[in-house]
C-alpha cells in the first residue's frame, strides 16, 4: 500500500502522508523511496504549480525515524550511509523548482523536523500536541538528515544549538517567535491555509524571513568571532551537565560548527560521518534499548492481555496533603484532567497542599506550556477538606501519609468507612510490604501500591505493587492511570522496599559507612556523580529527608537483618535535629531552599575528622557494587517481572546512569564472575554485607546473563 496520497486542487498538489498500519508516521527505507518518486513525477506534472505536505494521523505529521531499522546496522559504513541516503532525499525537497508547504498538526520530531525545514514554508497548528523538535541526543545520535545544518542557518546558531543539544521540544507559539514555521493557526483551517500559501509561493515566490533576536543575534549568529563564543559557552555547558559521558551533543555542536564555517557540503559530510560513528557506539546502543523497553512498557498492563477490564477513573481522592499527595493531585490535574478532592487533617494543612498543586499549574502557565482559560479550568478541579466530605463519589484514593504502618491501616480502615466498595485505594507506601497494610482490608482485592518518587511532577518512574489478593481489574487501572499522569509504570512484586528502594538502601548504607569513616562527604557525593548518577548518595538523603530515609532503613532493617543494617550517621544526624534540605539542615547547608555547600559541623557530629586521602575508586566499587549485589538479589526474588523492569526502574527511579543500560546491563557488560571477584574482595574487606547474591555466583559458573548476547 502506498504512504501517499496525493490530490490536485487548482495547480495545488496536496500530498498526505498515512503510513499504513502505523500510529504515527515513520520515516524508513521504503517510504524515503516512495517520497523520492513522487518528488519526481510532481516535478515533470506540468498541472502542478506547488506542493502541500500534511499528515493522515491525527496527532502526528512525522515522528521521526523508524528506529528498527537502527537495531538492523552492523557496522559504521552501514550507518553512515543511512544517513547520507536521509540527507539526500530531504535535500530533494529543498531543491524542487516547485514550492513546498510543509502543514503540521501534532508531533513533527526528529526527522519529521529534518523534512519540515528542507520545505520551503512551514505552518503550524496551535494544538497542544503540536511539537518540533530534534531529540536525537535523547538516543545517543545526532541530527543526520541535515538538521543540523539547516536549523542553524533557519533560527541561528545559538537557538538552534539550545534544541540540538538538549533535545527539547518547542510549542508552535514559540516555534514561531524562534522563526521555526511561518505562521500558527487553528487544525481545522490548516489544509486551506496551507494551500492558499503554496498558491502564493507559487505566484509570488519565497518571502524573505527576517532575522530573529535583535542585534544581539545579529553579533552572536551572524559574525564569526560571535559565533566563536556561542560554540565555546555549549561546550562548556555541554561537558557540565554530562560529564563527558553522552558523546552524542559535542558530536552535534561539532557538525553544526563544521557546517556553518565551512559550508553545507561540509558541514553535511561531518553531519553522516558523526551520526555513523555514535550509532554503532555502545552509548547509543544503550539508549536505544532504553527506547525500546519504556516503548514496550507503554503497552504492558501488568497482567496477561485479555484477562482484565480497566475501569475508568473520573474522581481521584488523595490523602495527605503534605510534599507527595500535593505533588499527585497537582500531576493528576493537569496530565488527566481529572476531579481531584485533598484531604488532611486540617484545613490550614489543606491550605498549603492546595497551594502547592495549584503551583504546579502556574508554572506550566508561566512557562506557556497552558493558556489562562486552561489555567482557571484546571485549578477548578482542585478542592480540599479536612473530613472525607466527597471521598464516596471518588474512583480512585491514594494515601499519601506518614510512612507508619499503623497510620496507614488506620487510614484505610476510614476510607472503607466511606468510600464506595467498588473505589480502588492505593497506597503511596515506599517500604511497607502492601500485605501489611492491607491485612484488615473489607475488599482486598481492591488494595495495591502506587509508589511515586519525589518530586512528583519531576521523577518519570512508578512502581505498581499489587498484593496476592488484589484483582487483576484493579491492577490495569492502576498501571493504565498511572501511564496518563506521564509516568513510565512498573509492576512490582509485594516485597520490603519493591525494587527501586530494595536496590537503593543498601548504597545508602554504604554512603553511610563511608561517612562513619570519616570520609569526604564531597568527596563521596562527587565520585557518584561522575559515575554518572545525577546527584551524589548523601545529597540524596538530604533530599529524601533523613527522618524518611531512617523510616525506610527500619523496615529494610527488619526485613533483612544485619545485610541492611544502617550505619550511625542518621540517628546522629536526626538527634541533632537535622532533616536535610526540608528544614535547611542536613549533610548540606541551605541558603533560601537552595544547598550552599557542605556543612561541615557534621563532621564532629558524627565523631569524625574528614579526609580526602582515600582510593575513590574503592569507594566507587563499594557504592556500585552493593547496588549490583542486590539487584541480582532482588531479582532472584522474583521482585521485578524480568531485567528490562529492573533497569528502566533504576534508571527512572534513581537515575541509573542511563549510557551504563542499568545495573543488570551492567553485571552483564562487566561480566558475573568479575562481578564475584570483586564482591569477594569486598567482603573480605568490609564484612557479609558484600557476600555475592546466590544467583551471581551460579552466573559465573554457568556463564549466564541477564540479556541474550
Amino acid at each position: 500500500m502506498s504512504s501517499f496520497a496525493t490530490t490536485i486542487e487548482n495547480g495545488i498538489a496536496i500530498v498526505t502522508f498515512d503510513l499504513p498500519g502505523e500510529p504515527v508516521n515513520k520515516l524508513n527505507g521504503a517510504v524515503k523511496r516512495e517520497l523520492e518518486s513522487l518528488l519526481a513525477r510532481l516535478r515533470d506534472d506540468s498541472a502542478t504549480r506547488a506542493v502541500v505536505l500534511i499528515s493522515g494521523k491525527p496527532d502526528t505529521f512525522i515522528a521521526g525515524a523508524d528506529i528498527e531499522e537502527f537495531t538492523a546496522i552492523a557496522n559504521q559504513t552501514e550507518a553512515e550511509r543511512l544517513s547520507f541516503e536521509g540527507q539526500e532525499t530531504v535535500s530533494r525537497l529543498e531543491t524542487s523548482q516547485k514550492p513546498i508547504v510543509a502543514a503540521i498538526n501534532g508531533a513533527c520530531l526528529g526527522g519529521g523536523l529534518e523534512v519540515a525545514l528542507a520545505c520551503h514554508y512551514r505552518i503550524a497548528t496551535d494544538h497542544p500536541k503540536t511539537v518540533l523538535g530534534l531529540p536525537e541526543v535523547q538516543l545517543g545520535l545526532i541530527p543526520g538528515a541535515g538538521g543540523c545544518q539547516r536549523l542553524p542557518r533557519l533560527i541561528g546558531a545559538s537557538a538552534a544549538l539550545d534544541m540540538i543539544l538538549s533535545g527539547k521540544t518547542e510549542r508552535a507559539s514559540k516555534a514561531l517567535r524562534l522563526g521555526l514555521v511561518d505562521e500558527v493557526v487553528p487544525p481545522t483551517i490548516l489544509r486551506q491555509v496551507a494551500a492558499a500559501a503554496a498558491d502564493r509561493l507559487a505566484r509570488e515566490g519565497l518571502p524573505k524571513r527576517q532575522q530573529k533576536g535583535g542585534l544581539s543575534g545579529m553579533m552572536l549568529d551572524r559574525t564569526a568571532p560571535g559565533r566563536r563564543m556561542v560554540y565555546r559557552a555549549a561546550r562548556k555547558q555541554v561537558i557540565k551537565k554530562t560529564g563527558g559521558h553522552y558523546p552524542a551533543p559535542l558530536a552535534a555542536l561539532g557538525a553544526v560548527e563544521v557546517g556553518l564555517e565551512q559550508g553545507i557540503a561540509a558541514g553535511l559530510a561531518e553531519e553522516h560521518r558523526a551520526f555513523g560513528e555514535l550509532a554503532v557506539g555502545d552509548v547509543s546502543r544503550k539508549l536505544v534499548q532504553i527506547f525500546f523497553a519504556t516503548t514496550a512498557l507503554k503497552k504492558d498492563d501488568g497482567v496477561p492481555a485479555g484477562t482484565a477490564v480497566p475501569r475508568q477513573i473520573r474522581r481521584l481522592g488523595v490523602v495527605g496533603s503534605g510534599f507527595m499527595g500535593a505533588g499527585i493531585a497537582g500531576t493528576a490535574v493537569l496530565n488527566v484532567e481529572v476531579d481531584t478532592r485533598l484531604k488532611d487533617s486540617d484545613l490550614t494543612r489543606i491550605g498549603k497542599g492546595l497551594k502547592a498543586a495549584t503551583g504546579l499549574l502556574k508554572e506550566r502557565l508561566d512557562r506557556r506550556r497552558i493558556t489562562r482559560p486552561q489555567y482557571e479550568r484546571l485549578s477548578g478541579l482542585l478542592s480540599g477538606s479536612a473530613d472525607y466530605r466527597g471521598f464516596s463519589r471518588a474512583d480512585l484514593v491514594i494515601e499519601a501519609v506518614f510512612e507508619e504502618l499503623d497510620v496507614k491501616r488506620q487510614v484505610l480502615a476510614e476510607l472503607e468507612a466511606e468510600i464506595r466498595p467498588d473505589a480502588i485505594f492505593a497506597t503511596n507506601t515506599s517500604t511497607i510490604p502492601i500485605h501489611h497494610i492491607a491485612s484488615q482490608a473489607r475488599h482486598p482485592e481492591r488494595v495495591l501500591g502506587m509508589h511515586f518518587f519525589s518530586p512528583v511532577e519531576r521523577m518519570p518512574l512508578l512502581e505498581v505493587i499489587p498484593t496476592g489478593a488484589t484483582s487483576p481489574d484493579t491492577i490495569v487501572t492502576a498501571v493504565r492511570f498511572g501511564r496518563r499522569m506521564g509516568k513510565t509504570v512498573i509492576v512490582v512484586a509485594d516485597r520490603p522496599g519493591f525494587w527501586v528502594n530494595r536496590i537503593l538502601s543498601p548504597y545508602l548504607n554504604e554512603a553511610g559507612h563511608l561517612l562513619q569513616e570519616g570520609v569526604n562527604i564531597e568527596l563521596i557525593d562527587r565520585v557518584m556523580t561522575e559515575f554518572g548518577f545525577p546527584v551524589g548518595p548523601v545529597a540524596l538523603l538530604d533530599e529524601v529527608g533523613l527522618d524518611v530515609a531512617q523510616k525506610a532503613g527500619s523496615v529494610m532493617h527488619e526485613a533483612f537483618g544485619d545485610r541492611m543494617k544502617p550505619a550511625a550517621a542518621l540517628p546522629r544526624m536526626l538527634g541533632a535535629t537535622r532533616l536535610g534540605r526540608k528544614n535547611g539542615r542536613g549533610f548540606y547547608s541551605y541558603k533560601a531552599a537552595h544547598k550552599a555547600g557542605v556543612d561541615k559541623s557534621v563532621y564532629p557530629l558524627l565523631g569524625v575528622h574528614p579526609t580526602e586521602n582515600v582510593d575513590k575508586d574503592l569507594v566507587e566499587r563499594r557504592l556500585v557494587y552493593s547496588m549490583l549485589n542486590e539487584a541480582a538479589l532482588a531479582c532472584a526474588d522474583g521482585v521485578v517481572r524480568s531485567p528490562r523492569d529492573a533497569d528502566i526502574g533504576a534508571i527512572f527511579g534513581i537515575g541509573f546512569p542511563a549510557f551504563r543500560g542499568g545495573p543488570l546491563r551492567m553485571i552483564d557488560d562487566v561480566g558475573p564472575a568479575r562481578v564475584v571477584e570483586t564482591l569477594y574482595q569486598l567482603q573480605e574487606q568490609f564484612g557479609e554485607r558484600f557476600r555475592p547474591a546466590p544467583a551471581l555466583l551460579e552466573m559465573a559458573r554457568s556463564g549466564g546473563r541477564y540479556y541474550p548476547a
